[in-house]
């Protein structure tokens, strides 16, 4: 049985999931093909990732898993292609129909709820798209990636360094300050170096070389 904070958390998800599915909906195909801060996927890969994400419970996980001799990459590929139709509007469409989805490989909620924020901005960033997700369903993405490594290095790349959200309630860890807003704190601790340069304090340093090289 899903625990009141699950599910308030899956709430969150499902929001965020609607509002990027409103933001792809006014694309064109020149943006559809558009990169993304995912590595070399583009915006249609993305979105097909993120539909694959909330299609694939424990089991099918582990079997999709062993399939690829538990190589992510090939799993993530492999998953990518089984959820990508075969015009952008059939990808949205695929997409809109997990929108409400709790299906997950794991208990850990929170991770699945920063699958969707991370890639969301990951699309819309290079997209000059402005729309921030709000600080209650950053706040415990961010907490989760600095109390351990899972879906991103949180842990790893925060290690050693106080991390205070300008915006929000989030703080964590001891060392040199590392500040901002709860976005980039999270999108940082992801891995995506092009939101450092939003943060600010003697530890942002130690953050920007921990992410150079980073593949996402």
């Amino acid at each position: 049985m899903a625990r009141p904070q699950d599910d308030a958390l899956w709430a969150l998800a499902h929001a965020e999931r609607a509002a990027l599915a409103e933001d792809l909906s006014g694309l064109g195909e020149t943006q559809w093909r558009h990169g993304t801060l995912c590595g070399e996927w583009d915006v249609e890969q993305v979105v097909a990732h993120l539909t694959a994400a909330a299609s694939i419970g424990r089991w099918r996980w582990l079997r999709s898993m062993l399939g690829a001799r538990l190589r992510p990459d090939v799993h993530n590929q492999r998953r990518l292609a089984e959820h990508r139709g075969s015009t952008p509007a059939e990808t949205l469409r695929l997409f809109r129909a997990v929108i409400s989805s709790t299906t997950a490989p794991s208990s850990h909620t929170p991770a699945y709820l920063g699958e969707v924020v991370v890639h969301a901005q990951d699309i819309r960033r290079p997209l000059g798209l402005a729309r921030t997700p709000d600080v209650d369903a950053l706040t415990p993405v961010a907490r989760f990636f600095a109390g351990r490594d899972f879906t991103v290095p949180g842990r790893t790349h925060a290690a050693g360094l106080r991390l205070e959200a300008d915006d929000g309630p989030f703080a964590a860890g001891a060392g040199p300050l590392v500040r901002g807003s709860t976005l980039a704190l999270v999108m940082g601790m992801a891995g995506r170096a092009p939101y450092v340069d939003e943060l600010e304090g003697p530890g942002v340093p130690i953050l920007r070389s921990r992410l150079q090289g980073v593949a996402v």
